[in-house]
């Protein structure tokens, strides 16, 4: 999934996102999601997400999740 509609996001979803110092470059960032920061229900860019460590980005890709964690 590629991070653009906020329904397809929920606290506790492991994503790749672009940092916004990273934006040139594209640079993924790896984690899980604490807060779904953007309000509108899609955004052409990637939905904007806190993740556990505090870094914040746009949602590029959604991740499966690990069977562990079911």
């Amino acid at each position: 999934m590629n991070g653009q509609r906020r329904e397809q996001l929920q606290a506790g979803s492991l994503v790749d996102i672009v940092l916004k110092a990273d934006q040139r470059t594209g640079k993924l960032t790896r984690g899980t999601v604490k807060d779904i920061l953007t309000r509108s229900a899609t955004h052409p860019h990637g939905i904007k997400v806190r993740l556990t460590d505090g870094q914040v980005g746009r949602v590029k890709s959604i991740l499966p999740s690990s069977p562990e964690q079911d």
